[in-house]
């Protein structure tokens, strides 16, 4: 990766570790500026610190709690002001493996906040700068579970099925604005997730757990490649693309006029 290059600044959420932090690794080696946004000031600094020396770029941090709507809106102030930045990573969030009934309605609230609400307003708060421009990438970490919501907490896979639809629309808009939108769905992944969900990933097979770096590797590589949906852990991409066109297949009869027949009702 070239260093010397300057291909922008890239400002990633849940930066201070796992996914967001090896994205910080891998976007400072290819040359691109940071602006790490994570609760932990401590971790930020540090990574800040080692990034800088390792790589040459330059690194600002900004510590902030997502969920708290002024820190939110520091961030999305920045998101819209800072001419500089070409890519967001919308990486915070946070899971759930507990069955629904045997969680707390709290904190699928919460998750909601971060995972939907949050993301929506991050995107929303870069989008018109980077269709200004003409450029920009998004990149929405999303997860497996959108399109198996039955794997782990329901409330998770439907924060995570909002993320796919989410992308997959802004995609749809502005493709033509020149902003590149994407959506990466990573299987089991060995970060703290597993712990701070409930259930260690000690506990996962290990033929199922994917490492972060090669991760996020793969997830750059369908970037490049312009996919708009990377899963990747999918050995045949032929399955995800009958899938889309199955979806796809269903449109014109998805609102009618009439009933199908099989709901006919004798009168």
């Amino acid at each position: 990766m070239n260093t010397h290059a300057h291909n922008g600044t890239a400002l990633i959420t849940g930066a201070s570790s796992g996914i967001g932090a090896v994205y910080a690794d891998r976007l400072a080696r290819a040359g691109y500026d940071l602006i790490l946004v994570a609760r932990r000031a401590d971790k930020l600094q540090e990574l800040a610190k080692s990034l800088t020396d390792r790589t040459g770029r330059s690194v600002e941090t900004i510590s902030a709690d997502l969920t708290d709507k002024q820190d939110l809106a520091r961030v999305e102030a920045t998101l819209a002001a800072d001419a500089s930045i070409t890519v967001l990573v919308n990486n915070a969030g946070v899971g759930a493996t507990a069955p629904l009934l045997q969680s707390d309605v709290g904190d699928m609230e919460k998750m909601i906040t971060l995972n939907v609400s949050v993301l929506t307003r991050l995107a929303y708060a870069v989008a018109p700068a980077f269709v200004a421009r003409g450029r920009g990438t998004i990149i929405n970490i999303a997860s497996v579970v959108a399109l198996a919501p039955e794997l782990l907490n329901g409330v998770y896979g439907g924060s995570k099925a909002f993320v796919l639809a989410f992308s997959q629309s802004l995609q749809h808009e502005l493709a033509d604005k020149g902003v590149r939108v994407q959506a990466v769905l990573p299987g089991a992944t060995a970060t703290e997730f597993w712990g701070v969900a409930g259930r260690p990933v000690e506990d996962l097979p290990k033929e199922i757990v994917m490492s972060v770096e090669d991760l996020v590797d793969a997830a750059l590589a369908g970037l490049e490649l312009g996919e708009h949906v990377t899963i990747p852990a999918l050995p045949d991409v032929a399955q995800w693309t009958a899938f889309e066109d199955a979806r796809r297949a269903m449109a014109p009869g998805l609102s009618r006029i009439t009933p199908a027949t099989r709901y006919a009702i004798a009168r």
